[in-house]
C-alpha cells in the first residue's frame, strides 16, 4: 500500500478563469441547445442558445464551486456557466479531477452566508492517495452517486403522477369505476369545523401538553413536537388537536406545512398559525380533505389571496371561503385510498433514498481518508 501525500490546495487544484463563457441569469431558458451549469443545486440550472458561451471542460472533467453557495460539483460535458458566484477548477498534475471533486465536497466550508468562500479553500490541506486509487475511490463514490440519483428520479417522476393524478381524481376530471352522479360545490366552512378547539387564558399554567409548531410540519410530515407547560408555552400554542384533524398552515402556505393528525390520546396542541380542519362526518372524511388542502384546487385560491401581500399568510376566515367540490363519502375513500397508496409508494421510496444517501456518506467519510483502502 502506497503512502498518502500530504498536499495544500494550490498543489492539487488549479483555478480557471472562463468568464467569457458566462451567462446572466435573466438569460437562462427553460429549454435550449446548450445545458448552464451555476452554483446553484440542481446539476442544470437551465439552457442557452447562445452557442458562443459554450465551455468544454478539460479531458477528466472540471469542478464547479458555488463561491457564494459552498456548493461543489463535477462536470463533463459542454455548458454555459452561470455568472453569478460559479468558480471552475481543474485538477493539478497526476490526480483525478472527479476524486477531488469528492475530496472538496467532503470539506467543511465555513458558511459567512452570501459571501465569498473561495478564500477558505486556498487555506486547506489534503491527504491524497495514488492515482490508482484516486480513481478507484472515484468509480466507486460514482456508483453511489448514481444509486442516488436514480432514486431521486423515480421519486420525482411517482410525485409527478400523483399530483396528476390529484388534478384529475378531485376535480371529477376523471372518475373511478363503479361511481357517477354530480358533485356537491361546497366550502371549507360546509365540510368541516374550522378551529374548533382553543386553551383559554384560563388554563392552569402547570397544564402540560405536546406542542405542533409550524417548522414541526412539512408537506404531511410531523417531524417532532415539544413537551412543555402551558405557563412557559409560546403565546401560539393554542388550538387543541384530536386525532384526523387535518391541519392547514396558514402562514406561508406555499411551504405546504399541513398535515392529517394521526396521533393518539390527549393534550396534543398546535401553534395558531394552523388553521384546524375537523371534518363534518356527514360531508367529509379527513383523508380526502387533506388531499384537497393538498392540492392544487386549494393552493391555486391560497395564492389568489396572498398574491400582492407583503406578509404571505391566509386568515382563517379567508380558509372558510376556500370551495371545494364534494363526492359521495364512498367515492371520497374511494380517491382517498387511491392517493394515499400512491403516498405509501413515494415515502417507501425516500426510505430507500435515505439509506442510499447515508451508504453514500459512510462511504466518502472511510474512503477519503483512508480508513478503508480500495487498492
Amino acid at each position: 500500500m502506497s503512502e498518502d501525500t500530504n498536499a495544500t490546495f494550490n498543489d492539487l487544484y488549479r483555478r480557471i478563469n472562463a468568464k467569457d463563457k458566462q451567462i446572466l441569469s435573466t438569460e437562462i431558458l427553460a429549454q435550449g441547445d446548450l445545458p448552464v451549469v451555476d452554483q446553484g443545486k440542481s446539476q442544470i440550472a437551465g439552457y442557452t442558445n447562445n452557442l458562443a458561451k459554450r465551455f468544454t471542460p478539460p479531458d477528466g472533467g472540471v469542478i464547479v464551486f458555488g463561491d457564494h453557495t459552498r456548493i461543489v460539483k463535477f462536470v463533463d460535458f459542454d455548458f454555459a456557466i452561470g455568472a453569478d458566484g460559479t468558480q471552475l477548477i481543474a485538477a493539478r498534475g497526476d490526480n483525478d479531477t472527479r476524486f477531488l471533486a469528492f475530496l472538496l465536497s467532503a470539506q467543511e466550508v465555513p458558511n459567512t452566508g452570501y459571501n465569498r468562500h473561495f478564500k477558505f479553500l486556498k487555506e486547506m490541506t489534503f491527504s491524497v492517495p495514488t492515482l490508482p486509487e484516486q480513481q478507484a475511490i472515484a468509480a466507486a463514490l460514482s456508483d453511489a452517486d448514481g444509486a442516488v440519483a436514480g432514486l431521486e428520479r423515480v421519486i420525482a417522476k411517482k410525485r409527478l403522477i400523483k399530483q396528476g393524478a390529484m388534478q384529475d381524481l378531485l376535480t371529477a376530471r376523471r372518475r373511478l369505476p363503479g361511481f357517477s352522479g354530480e358533485w356537491e360545490e361546497a366550502t371549507i366552512s360546509d365540510v368541516a369545523h374550522v378551529d374548533p378547539e382553543a386553551l383559554g387564558a384560563g388554563t392552569p399554567k402547570d397544564y402540560a401538553f405536546r406542542y405542533i409548531s409550524l417548522e414541526d410540519v412539512n408537506q404531511g410530515v410531523l417531524s417532532g413536537w415539544t413537551d412543555v407547560a402551558f405557563g412557559s408555552a409560546p403565546s401560539r400554542a393554542r388550538r387543541i388537536l384530536q386525532k384526523d384533524d387535518v391541519l392547514l398552515g396558514t402562514v406561508r402556505p406555499n411551504l405546504k406545512s399541513h398535515m392529517l393528525f394521526d396521533r393518539l390520546g390527549a393534550d396534543w396542541v398546535g401553534s395558531t398559525g394552523f388553521a384546524v380542519l375537523r371534518p363534518r362526518p356527514e360531508k367529509s372524511i379527513p383523508g380526502y380533505l387533506f388531499e384537497l388542502i393538498m392540492s392544487d384546487v386549494i393552493g391555486r385560491q391560497i395564492d389568489e389571496v396572498i398574491a400582492g401581500s407583503n406578509y404571505p399568510a391566509i386568515s382563517n376566515s379567508d380558509v372558510r371561503k376556500l370551495k371545494v367540490l364534494l363526492p359521495s363519502i364512498d367515492e371520497q375513500k374511494a380517491i382517498a385510498s387511491v392517493l394515499r397508496d400512491m403516498d405509501a409508494e413515494i415515502q417507501t421510496l425516500e426510505s430507500r433514498l435515505a439509506k442510499a444517501r447515508a451508504v453514500k456518506e459512510g462511504m466518502m467519510q472511510n474512503l477519503l481518508i483512508g480508513r478503508v483502502r480500495l487498492v
